[in-house]
C-alpha cells in the first residue's frame, strides 16, 4: 500500500522577522521617509498575494516594513546555501524570516517554488511576488510571468497590486547627501470574479495582464511590452 506523502508545512516568519521589522520601520522612516498609500487595501485576514514592480534589492525589505501584515517572499536559493559559519547563519536567518528558496531555473525547481508560495497562501498568509521575475535596470515595467497568476488561481488568494516609486534611485549612504523620498502604493484588490469558468491558460494570461496594468497605474512606469532580460537578480 502506498503511503500518501505528508505535505511540507508552509514556512512561517519567526521572532527574527518581527524584531527586524520593529527595528527597521522607524529606521526607514528616518532615512527614506516612505510615503505609504493604500495600506487599508490589504485585507485584514485571509490569503493575500501582493504583486509588485521590482526596481532594487531594497524592495524586498520596504514592502514588509510598509505592509500592515507580515509578508513572505521568494528568495534566491543561493542565500540558503554555502559552507561554514556564514552559510549556516544565512540559512538560519532566511528561514527565520519565512523566506522561500527559489532556483533560477525552469521545470521542477520552478514548480516547487510556486507550490511553496501556494502553501503559504493556503495557510491564510500574505505572500509577495515580482511578476517581472527580476528587477528592472531601465526603470520600465516589463512583461509579467504567469507564476503569480497560477498561484492566484490555485489558492483563490486576493491579489493586491503594489507600486514602488523611488527605490531604484537609492544608493548606499545616499541619505548622507540628502534624504530620498520613497513611495509605496497598495492598490485595491483585483476583481477576478468574471474569470470563473474561464479556461486556465486564458485566465492566467488575463490575470497577469490585469496585474501589470494595475502596477503600471500605481507606479507610473512605462510598460516595455517585453520580458525583462536586463538583470540577473
Amino acid at each position: 500500500m502506498t503511503v500518501p506523502a505528508v505535505p511540507t508545512p508552509a514556512p512561517r516568519p519567526g521572532a527574527v522577522y518581527f524584531i527586524g521589522r520593529a527595528v527597521l520601520r522607524p529606521l526607514f522612516q528616518l532615512i527614506y521617509r516612505p510615503r505609504i498609500v493604500g495600506r487599508e487595501n490589504v485585507p485584514d485576514s485571509g490569503a493575500v498575494l501582493l504583486a509588485s514592480n521590482h526596481l532594487a534589492a531594497l524592495d524586498t525589505v520596504i514592502i514588509p516594513t510598509s505592509a500592515p501584515r507580515p509578508v513572505q517572499f521568494l528568495i534566491k536559493s543561493a542565500f540558503f546555501t554555502g559552507p561554514g559559519l556564514l552559510g549556516r547563519f544565512r540559512r538560519w536567518f532566511f528561514t527565520s524570516i519565512g523566506g522561500v528558496p527559489v532556483h533560477r531555473t525552469t521545470g521542477r525547481d520552478s514548480r516547487a517554488a510556486l507550490d511553496a508560495g501556494s502553501s503559504i497562501l493556503r495557510a491564510g498568509s500574505v505572500f509577495a511576488v515580482f511578476p517581472e521575475g527580476t528587477r528592472s535596470r531601465d526603470g520600465r515595467l516589463h512583461a509579467g510571468h504567469g507564476g503569480a497568476a497560477w498561484m492566484a488561481l490555485d489558492t483563490g488568494a486576493q491579489v493586491v497590486p503594489v507600486g514602488l516609486i523611488g527605490t531604484g534611485t537609492v544608493r548606499p549612504f545616499g541619505h548622507l547627501r540628502g534624504r530620498p523620498r520613497l513611495e509605496v502604493r497598495f492598490g485595491s484588490p483585483l476583481d477576478l470574479r468574471d474569470l470563473a469558468g474561464v479556461a486556465a491558460g486564458r485566465a492566467r494570461r488575463e490575470i497577469t495582464e490585469r496585474m501589470m496594468a494595475a502596477i503600471a497605474e500605481l507606479s507610473g512606469q512605462e510598460r516595455s511590452g517585453n520580458v525583462n532580460a536586463s538583470s540577473r537578480d
